[in-house]
């Protein structure tokens, strides 16, 4: 990548980062013009598109990532997260199972992976693998969010509501979090009442 087409990309991620997603795709598509080839441009695409919920025109750009540099970890990383949003979990592991090959522990693949796994059926390698992401980076509060909702639909209600209120101690403000943790103890409650009525 050369020097001109390297400061268009960190513009395009600047107005990522402001969430000026359609004016970023727009720089992107400029790059193409002049440079096809260009994986990041197609990966900051991709990136957009997903910020967008537009999951397919997301997944259009990323596949063409992978397909110009199969070993680029932010490309298999993304498509991986695309299908995951899909909710086509077989091919969002694959993506994933990737990427992480290529960048192991890395906490952000290993949250997407562990997810995945969790919701293709595989939900113990889906715990191991969300733990192996929160030992990685302790409070970051997507892994604990989503390790939390894992251990919720296990039942496993003690080791949920502390994982929500350790979010709700970085961020106090964090409204998913907060609703999570009301639904614990509302499970917790009824599932008790549960065990009792069946004594």
């Amino acid at each position: 990548m050369n020097d001109f087409t390297e400061t268009l990309i960190n513009e395009a991620d600047q107005l990522k980062l402001k969430g000026r997603h359609d004016d970023a795709i727009r720089l992107c598509e400029r790059i193409l013009m002049f440079d096809l080839d260009c994986i990041e441009a197609y990966e900051e695409i991709g990136d957009n598109f997903l910020s967008l919920k537009e999951f397919e025109k997301a997944e259009k750009a990323l596949l063409r990532a992978v397909q110009l540099d199969p070993h680029s970890a932010n490309a298999n990383y993304l498509l991986g997260f695309t299908y995951s949003a899909l909710g086509d979990w077989e091919g969002s592991i694959e993506y994933l199972e990737g990427a992480d090959q290529i960048q192991a522990n890395h906490p952000e693949i290993l949250r997407c992976l562990g997810w995945s796994y969790f919701h293709y059926g595989q939900k113990k390698k889906g715990i191991i693998v969300l733990e192996r992401a929160l030992n990685l980076a302790w409070d970051d509060c997507l892994i604990l969010c989503d390790l939390g909702v894992c251990y919720l639909n296990e039942k496993n209600f003690e080791r949920a509501i502390a994982l929500f209120q350790k979010v709700l101690a970085i961020e106090p403000e964090n409204e998913k979090a907060r609703e999570c943790l009301k639904a614990c103890k509302f499970f917790q409650r009824e599932y008790e009442k549960m065990k009792r009525k069946s004594y």
